[in-house]
């Protein structure tokens, strides 16, 4: 087996990949506690957090050598995202760098998109945009890209949408493309459409990564609780009920990771050969996510569903991100789509 079909079963991380998965970890550890969350609860947004993070080059690692970025892959990507949902990070990160990654692929990028002064929005739904519709990051972004009908279009308001309180806690506004102050015509056709696709794809992958990280610490703070808690004189971390369901969510931390690895490898090396991998891990994560951070706060009992229990803010956010496109199963459908498809060719080969 060479060493190029061995890295398509091996999800195991280099140095480099070690380092920059450390790097994020300290940095957010340390300028990303609860508190900042709760303080950005208001407008879902994080400006001080948001200006550290691009001063690292978190925006620009997304994007290629040749407009000014890093040139990071999408495993890498997946690293950064991992980290930011681990605590919860209150910044566009996910929905910018995957419209700054379309914007290039349109030849429509910009210095100030790649150094993240300005936030790029991306309606994440994957039907066209026809009427007023909610997305995630518009009452802060200051442009949107969207699919309208055969166009790919950067939309722009003078003024931004109002933000519209969420389960997730994201800077969601309705937008509707008839308001905008302007309408830029990025791409058309199926060129433009199949690189629309390819951003959805990328925001399915880094999405899950995000849920897997934020389940880690999801059954961090729940362990952990479980360990100063007694009954009987024990532990209550020693009953089954207890370990049994933590046991879970390290299984799905781990295969959540590795899947969303997985999808982003391919995606980047070879995207027609599992086109249903970043769907599998987007369905995957945002349906186990709610249940870990679910059974989080059961293990809390009262703390856990108080407001100001750390574990009621990790389980509105495991519900919330995995329905800022819609709903999930839309994509579940897209998988079977997929999936059906590539049996029927593979039936008629043979």
């Amino acid at each position: 087996m060479d060493r190029y079909e061995l890295r398509r079963q091996d999800y195991s991380l280099t140095d480099d990949h070690k380092a920059l998965h450390d790097a994020y970890r300290q940095l957010l550890e340390t300028h990303c506690s609860i508190e900042t969350v709760w303080a950005a609860q208001e407008t879902g947004f994080d400006k001080s957090l948001w200006e550290r993070l691009c001063a690292t080059g978190a925006s620009s690692m997304a994007l290629s050598e040749d407009v000014g970025g890093d040139g990071a892959t999408l495993v890498d990507l997946t690293l950064v995202a991992e980290e930011l949902g681990r605590v919860l990070a209150p910044v566009p990160w996910i929905d910018h760098v995957c419209a700054a990654r379309l914007a290039e692929r349109l030849g429509a990028i910009e210095a100030d998109v790649v150094e993240g002064s300005r936030i790029l929005g991306l309606d994440i739904a994957p039907e066209p945009l026809t009427g007023a519709r909610l997305i995630p990051s518009a009452a802060i972004a200051d442009s949107l890209l969207v699919r309208d009908g055969d166009d790919v279009t950067l939309l722009t308001f003078a003024t931004r949408p109002a933000r519209v309180p969420n389960l997730g806690q994201l800077p969601m506004a309705w937008v509707d493309p008839a308001g905008a102050d302007t309408r830029t015509v990025l791409g058309s056709g199926p060129e433009a459409i199949a690189a629309y696709g390819r951003a959805l794809d990328e925001w399915r992958v880094l999405t899950a990564a995000a849920l897997a990280g934020l389940v880690e610490q999801t059954m961090t703070i729940a362990a952990e609780f479980a360990k100063s808690r007694y009954t009987l004189g024990v532990p209550i971390s020693t009953l089954q009920a207890i370990s049994h369901p933590l046991a879970n969510m390290a299984i799905v931390v781990q295969g959540g990771r590795n899947l969303s690895r997985r999808a982003a490898w391919f995606l980047d090396n070879e995207p027609d050969e599992r086109p249903d991998l970043p769907g599998c891990a987007f369905v995957f994560m945002a349906e186990e996510a709610a249940k870990a951070a679910t059974m989080a706060v059961h293990i809390q009992g009262g703390l856990g569903v108080s407001a100001e229990a750390a574990a009621t803010a990790y389980l509105v956010r495991a519900r919330g991100w995995a329905l800022a496109g819609g709903d999930p199963g839309l994509t579940a459908k897209h998988v079977g789509q997929l999936v059906a498809k590539r049996e029927k060719a593979a039936a008629a080969a043979h």
